[in-house]
């Protein structure tokens, strides 16, 4: 799949690859959030030394700033986007990603009010794998 960025999302990108010298996969900025997905090698450069470069992206964009490593491999991807939730056991079946959550406390995070949470999570797996849900059980 193509991915289509407006200028305004180049321009973070640029930022971000000039402040971090790290190469981003993908951009996603919506209302306070700006991801950005990384090669998997790369997410300590990107992160900076005690996380200085997280914040100053954060001061400049005015948004929360998350960086994700990016795999080849859906299971691992999600795993490092529910990052630093733990889930007991994520697995693939077919085009259906099952989250085992270990209690209901990380179980309600992972889904969020309203399933917003999911919702995201499904989006930025749905641009880079072909999956159909994502169930937290």
């Amino acid at each position: 799949m193509k991915i289509k960025y407006d200028e305004a999302v180049m321009q973070t990108i640029a930022l971000f690859e000039s402040l971090t010298q790290v190469p981003a996969k993908d951009t996603i900025i919506d209302g306070q959030t700006a991801l950005f997905i990384v090669n998997e090698g790369d997410v300590g450069k990107a992160v900076g030394k005690n996380g200085a470069h997280v914040r100053h992206l954060e001061r400049l964009l005015k948004k929360r700033v998350k960086i994700v490593g990016f795999s080849e491999d859906a299971v691992h991807f999600v795993r490092n986007m529910i990052e630093p939730l733990k889930a007991s056991d994520i697995q693939q079946d077919g085009n259906i990603v099952v989250i085992k959550g270990p209690d209901t406390h990380t179980k309600g995070l992972l889904i969020g009010r309203d399933r917003q949470n999911l919702k995201n999570l499904m989006n930025v797996v749905k641009r880079h794998f072909d999956i159909a849900e994502i169930k937290v059980v």
